[in-house]
């Protein structure tokens, strides 16, 4: 008995589903969507209006379930509480099926984190399932005892009905007499009287609510009164409730169809079964899915906050990227939509909500709007803030656009999926510089003309069969797709066209601004005060200078190319000089630069890794300490020498103050046009001084004289900080001794360690220092390879040798700079800085 049992359970469903397939199959042969569709247009709207009212207030009335269930269970909650559970709960139950474990899901879902226990919530269960039939075995029972015509004999028909009155009515002696039920030993007893016959009020006024939305929505063609209908839906309710599909979907509509017809015209019931199923099953549903998502999300804020928190975090550095390919994307579909032929189906539904000037009007700016995102995805790319909001209105007005020129849901879809991803970044687009920019690179402007030409040829493809005239441009009809194809056709090039037009009669970006006497001014107490002898660079004038805020550190730059490029670290207290890299990584991205730090030292490099640079070592530098520095010791024998053998042969020694180097220029420049000439090379820059009468005069220089006459010099980089002491130009006289530049140094380090000052920077020795290991990274290796056998290019290991002599402390340089295929480029415009030009690379 126990399979049988199963086995009914599981065939009774499927006979009653195959049954109500078969009746539908009988009462619907012959009919045609269309005549469904035009009964469904032919519905008044005041009686859909109403229908809804009436489903709103019977859901309303379903909350008196949950009240009294409660009630019931002996505990009470805000009604809003209850009225917001008891709508999901029923919603639920009445789409998808199966409505004990459905609806009960979703109340032990909220009531449990509203505090009820799971035996509180087990006996709310019990009393809606039991409610649900309160009230439809009594309307049930009248319904067939007043001789409801159904497909029963009489005498079967009457016993059902008075069955189901007996049902009733023991039910309600059970509760007057406290009765008390086990079920599979739980015990729990029946409500109390007042409760039943509440429970019996409900339930039958929400099946007569539910019958009357039915009712309203019938043909007024329909033989069946509300008393009538109302048994009638009750008895085609239990039927689909026996059946245990989803909302009893077929099996309620076969018996309602049966009844129904032929009195009433099967698309006339078809229809106003499709409006009821609509309006009391899907909209409710799709509400109440929309109503506990929305409450899920809300219960788990904090997490869901974190987790986009963290995915914006994650994502956003390639969502400019991102959004670029999205506009292409976007552009392409609105292109190729508006090339090809829209559904008839959808244009025949469009027909009645939208006017054709509408319709023509959407399908241009769709197609216009298609141009404009491929044109603006380069912009995108760029981080342009202009351009993120100018997308978002694109794809917002192509959204509506693919909606009213074909009812293209699929593309609209996509619009706003892509509108959705892009919205929450708008701190990723951040450059202030104008979307037309820039010269547009040959091969996305040769991409952006394919993308719209192919879209031509396809509309060319799709309309072959369209004898093409001039009569053509000037047809408007609602089926009228190649003449939308033309129009839209030209807009878009034309568009494409006024673009190039417009990028190729823009005036040239402007270049950065070059340092004024006002920046010098500003900027020499920072020199004067800082520890690192390289900050003079600054005086030179031949780069630009961000300064922090209240002027307390700076960083000189200049641009090549793409690449901005820093001298040294920032010059000033760390934490003013990190803010200060930021804001020049910042300034570089706004235009769409590379940012670069040229030897920068190893105390800093932790900074230019959290800018997400990469490091490239350049060579070394050789520091000589001041505090123990003598020419004493056999250590210092060959310096010792070679000092007393200069001044034998005449030399002398002087530090010219800045004041008196003005009177001095004159025999300076001798010296230095001479030396420019001997060695048969030209003025160098950003990381060297060149030449100038104002940069010379900025400071004090080092002189050597022969007998009187200056035959070497070299300016010298000296703060009043007293911490590390350098020169940059160092030149000399062709006819002086050959010993005249080891007598300089030697001379000025002796004087730097009697002024106070701790150390003598002689500069780099580049590719110095480079591991030639197997395993080291291309860039260590390829150094060291040039440093060991580069001496047709450059005099690496003499250099490093000449500065030995010295005893120096050797330390690191660095390029800090964007990594991958970028490198190449900017260590040529690196390069060209160094050298005033690309020609300077490759000639002295």
């Amino acid at each position: 008995m126990t399979w049988l049992r199963r086995a009914a359970l599981v065939l009774l469903p499927v006979a009653l589903l195959g049954a109500a397939a078969w009746t539908l199959h009988v009462e619907l042969r012959g009919l045609h969507l269309h005549q469904v569709e035009r009964e469904l247009s032919a519905l008044p709207a005041a009686l859909l209006a109403l229908a809804a009212g009436l489903t709103a207030l019977d859901y309303l009335l379903l909350s008196a379930y949950d009240v009294l269930a409660l009630r019931y269970a002996g505990r009470r909650l805000p009604y809003s509480r209850v009225v917001f559970t008891s709508f999901v709960s029923y919603a639920f139950g009445n789409n998808v099926g199966f409505a004990l474990l459905s609806s009960g899901s979703v109340r032990f879902r909220l009531y449990s984190q509203w505090g009820l226990s799971a035996l509180e919530i087990t006996r709310v269960v019990a009393f809606t399932a039991a409610q649900l039939w309160a009230g439809l075995l009594p309307i049930a029972g009248v319904a067939l005892l007043s001789g409801l015509p159904v497909p029963l004999p009489g005498w079967a028909a009457r016993a059902l009905g008075a069955a189901a009155l007996a049902v009733t009515a023991a039910y309600v002696v059970a509760a007057a007499r406290g009765t008390t039920l086990s079920v599979k030993g739980v015990r729990f007893s029946l409500p109390s009287l007042p409760l039943t016959l509440a429970q019996i009020v409900v339930s039958a006024a929400d099946w007569a609510l539910a019958a009357l939305v039915l009712h309203v929505l019938l043909p007024p063609a329909s033989p069946l009164g509300f008393v009538q209908l109302l048994g009638l839906f009750v008895a085609a309710q239990v039927v689909g409730l026996a059946s245990q599909v989803p909302g009893g979907l077929g099996v309620f509509e076969s018996i309602v169809l049966a009844a129904l017809t032929p009195a009433v015209p099967a698309p006339a019931v078809v229809s106003s079964l499709v409006a009821f199923r609509l309006v009391y099953y899907v909209a409710p549903f799709l509400a109440a899915f929309a109503l506990l998502a929305t409450h899920e999300l809300l219960l788990r804020r904090a997490w869901l906050g974190r987790v986009l928190r963290g995915a914006h975090a994650s994502f956003a550095p390639v969502v400019p990227w991102l959004a670029g390919g999205a506009a292409l994307l976007a552009g392409a579909v609105l292109l190729v939509s508006g090339a090809t032929p829209a559904e008839a189906e959808r244009l025949h539904l469009l027909r009645r909500a939208v006017p054709l000037p509408v319709l023509e009007a959407s399908h241009l700016v769709g197609s216009l709007v298609g141009t404009a995102l491929l044109l603006l995805a380069r912009a995108l790319v760029r981080r342009i803030d202009a351009a993120w909001a100018v997308a978002i209105g694109l794809l917002a007005a192509g959204a509506v656009a693919s909606l009213a020129k074909g009812l293209d849901w699929e593309e609209a879809t996509l619009l706003v999926a892509l509108l959705a991803a892009i919205a929450p970044f708008h701190r990723q687009f951040y450059r202030r510089s104008s979307m037309l920019e820039g010269v547009p690179s040959a091969g996305w402007a040769l991409g952006v003309a394919l993308l719209v030409a192919g879209s031509i040829v396809i509309g060319v493809l799709s309309y072959r069969h369209v004898e093409w005239s001039r009569d053509l441009w000037f047809t408007f009809a609602f089926h009228g797709d190649a003449p939308r194809f033309l129009r839209a056709s030209v807009a878009g090039v034309s568009l494409l066209v006024l673009f190039g037009v417009a990028t190729l009669l823009r005036p040239a970006p402007p270049e950065p601004p070059r340092t004024g006497q006002a920046e010098l001014d500003r900027v020499r107490p920072l020199v004067d005060r800082a520890p690192e002898s390289y900050a003079h660079l600054a005086l030179t004038g031949d780069k630009c200078l961000l300064f922090a805020e209240a002027d307390a550190a700076f960083l000189m730059y200049a641009v090549e190319g793409r690449s901005w490029i820093a001298m040294g670290d920032p010059v000033g207290p760390d934490p003013a000089a990190t803010e200060l890299a930021w804001r020049f990584r910042e300034l570089s991205d706004r235009h769409d630069g590379w940012a670069c730090f040229y030897q920068v030292g190893p105390a800093a490099l932790p900074r230019y890794l959290d800018l997400g640079l990469s490091l490239l070592k350049l060579g070394e530098e050789a520091v000589v300490p001041l505090d123990g520095f003598s020419l004493d010791g056999s250590a210092r024998r060959a310096l010792r020498q070679a000092h007393a053998r200069a001044e034998r042969d005449g030399l002398s020694f002087e530090v010219a103050p800045a004041p008196a180097v003005p009177g001095l220029l004159p025999d300076l420049a001798a010296v230095s046009d001479a030396w420019l000439i001997e060695k048969g090379v030209r003025e160098k820059g950003f990381s060297l001084g060149s030449f100038d009468a104002r940069y010379l005069a900025e400071g004090p220089v080092a002189l050597v004289r022969l007998d009187g006459k200056i035959v070497g010099f070299a300016n010298v980089w000296a703060s009043a900080a007293r911490v590390e002491l350098s020169v940059d130009l160092m030149r000399y006289h062709p006819s002086a001794p050959r010993s005249t530049m080891d007598y300089l140094f030697t001379s000025l380090m002796l004087w730097g360690r009697a002024e106070g000052y701790r150390a003598f920077n002689l500069g780099m020795a580049p590719f110095s220092g480079f591991e030639p290991r197997q395993l080291a990274p291309l860039w260590t290796r390829m150094g060291a390879r040039l440093y060991r056998h580069g001496e047709n290019f450059y005099n690496f290991q003499g250099l490093r040798a000449y500065k030995e002599k010295f005893a120096p402390e050797w330390r690191p340089r660095w390029l800090a700079a964007p990594g991958g295929l970028r490198l190449p480029a900017i260590l040529a415009n690196l390069a060209a800085l160094v050298s005033r030009g690309l020609k300077g690379v490759v000639t002295k």
